[in-house]
């Protein structure tokens, strides 16, 4: 584990935008796995015992290639450089000190209004294109998936964007990020796989009336 570690930390430093992309790609895809592997046990949980015997867990090999491909092509070099940036920006603009209480907050709030919906729009996007849906599809997957998983996600991902702002140095941020999207692709790849799931319904009530038809 600590050659791994060194090793790790030797291609960050010579190659971190690589670096980033490998790893990001590499733990995006283990936790699609990981989706569907909850998506398969809560489907089969449900069934009787007697088809429950049968039902084997199969690894959608193509799912995890698209997925990782997201990792590859936008989680990893878009949140090498949005990590770097934001630090920098944070103290160059607004003149904080590092790891203060409003350093920590300013960048915290950054991350959760600007790239927070960003990559959560992008990945719903992309997982519609990806699978052949056309436009209007992927906007009703969108808009089916968007904010249940923004809520959800909103709740969480701040805290460990605390801990990661305030207690690890910026150039093991971006480490700290790929391990949780671990548990975050996970999450996400298993939102996309509900479809049309019943608790999903209940985030549309949030809705304005004219959205919905005029229902009252």
């Amino acid at each position: 584990m600590l050659k791994a570690w060194k090793w790790y930390q030797h291609c960050l430093s010579s190659h971190p935008v690589k670096t980033q992309i490998v790893s990001s790609g590499t733990l995006w895809g283990i936790g699609d796995i990981g989706a569907q592997y909850i998506t398969h046990s809560t489907a089969t949980s449900l069934l009787p015992k007697s088809q429950n015997e049968g039902a084997e867990f199969k690894i959608n090999w193509k799912r995890v290639a698209i997925t990782s491909m997201f990792g590859f092509g936008f989680v990893g070099p878009v949140g090498h450089f949005w990590y770097e940036g934001l630090d920098r920006f944070i103290r160059l603009r607004f003149l904080l000190q590092p790891k203060s209480p409003r350093f920590v907050a300013t960048k915290v709030a950054a991350d959760g209004i600007i790239f927070g919906p960003f990559d959560l729009f992008v990945f719903f996007t992309y997982m519609g294109f990806s699978t052949g849906k056309n436009v209007a599809q992927v906007k009703e997957d969108v808009k089916r998936d968007f904010l249940p998983a923004l809520i959800l996600e909103g709740g969480v991902w701040p805290i460990f964007q605390v801990v990661n702002f305030r207690y690890v140095p910026v150039r093991y941020q971006l480490l700290y990020v790929n391990v949780f999207c671990l548990i975050d692709s996970a999450f996400l790849s298993w939102i996309e796989q509900q479809k049309d799931a019943p608790w999903k319904q209940w985030f549309t009530s949030f809705q304005p009336l004219k959205e919905r038809g005029g229902e009252v």
